[in-house]
């Protein structure tokens, strides 16, 4: 699945970020002020679709690693957005069938779309939920039901804290997050970031605040700020990770590689932690 946005309720005449990226990967689940709003930003960026699809081949890459390398039995995916393909449970599925998966989110299109397609899983669960209420998310008795917190699970959060503004708190937000997980537990982090193109970022921003929804890049600083006590596992800091180098594309002038970071950490017995995050499209 792709990111949503925090929103409440159903609004078809505001651009939502979920649609806006479904639009970008040549979905259909996206409205007018979706595809306009959306075409505003392939103004300036035209390479977004690019940026799009590295998006989810991060994500299936993440995805892989913690269930076929780290073990990891039970994910938590916040903000998961529409259903695409090769969404996080089918990646996982493919791996171990047992994989508990539960999408949260609040937009209750999302929701309805999620439950149509998974409605005869037993293994994934989608829950509406507000990822800026940790504390209502954690403790919704339908996560429980299918996620055991006093064991291992890998929390996502791909793509969607840069549709948190600073005054909504984003950082004691994944804090609370990251402190409910037990050692041996995940943390995968995605986040647009001002570093390379900070100008065009701006722009991209000013888009996003004339369709009255936030997008907020933040510096390297900032987002690294998110991890806490979470320890980098090599190769560090990355541009989309594991690689050491952006990988190419079909267009070499495309700045979409090289806007992205990413990097891995483990969570240990002694209370560091276990993550893999990435700054992701900028």
């Amino acid at each position: 699945m792709t990111q949503s946005q925090p929103e409440t309720g159903w609004q078809p005449d505001r651009p939502n970020a979920a649609r806006m990226f479904d639009y970008y990967l040549g979905g259909k689940d996206n409205f007018a002020a979706d595809r306009a709003a959306a075409e505003m930003v392939l103004q300036v960026a035209p390479w977004m679709p690019e940026a799009a699809r590295q998006g989810r081949e991060l994500i299936a890459r993440t995805v892989r690693h913690l269930v076929q390398e780290r073990g990891v039995r039970q994910i938590l995916d916040l903000g998961s957005g529409l259903p695409t393909r090769d969404n996080v449970h089918e990646i996982a599925h493919r791996i171990d069938p047992d994989v508990r998966v539960v999408y949260v989110d609040n937009d209750p299109v999302v929701c309805a779309h999620g439950r149509a397609l998974l409605a005869d899983s037993k293994a994934v669960s989608v829950v509406q939920a507000d990822l800026r209420d940790p504390e209502q998310v954690l403790g919704h008795p339908e996560i429980s039901a299918a996620i055991d917190l006093e064991s291992p699970v890998a929390v996502l959060m791909m793509f969607v804290l840069h549709l948190v503004p600073d005054e909504q708190d984003p950082q004691r937000i994944v804090a609370t997050y990251r402190d409910a997980l037990v050692p041996g537990s995940y943390l995968a982090f995605s986040h647009a970031s001002t570093d390379t193109h900070p100008d065009l970022m701006a722009r991209i921003s000013a888009i996003y605040a004339r369709a009255n929804s936030p997008f907020v890049p933040r510096g390297h600083a900032d987002i690294s700020e998110f991890f806490g006590d979470f320890i980098l596992e090599p190769p560090g800091l990355v541009n989309m990770w594991p690689y050491t180098e952006p990988p190419a594309t079909d267009d070499p002038r495309s700045p979409a590689p090289a806007t992205a970071a990413s990097a891995a950490s483990r969570r240990a017995a002694t209370g560091s932690a276990v993550s893999v995050h990435a700054l992701g499209p900028r």
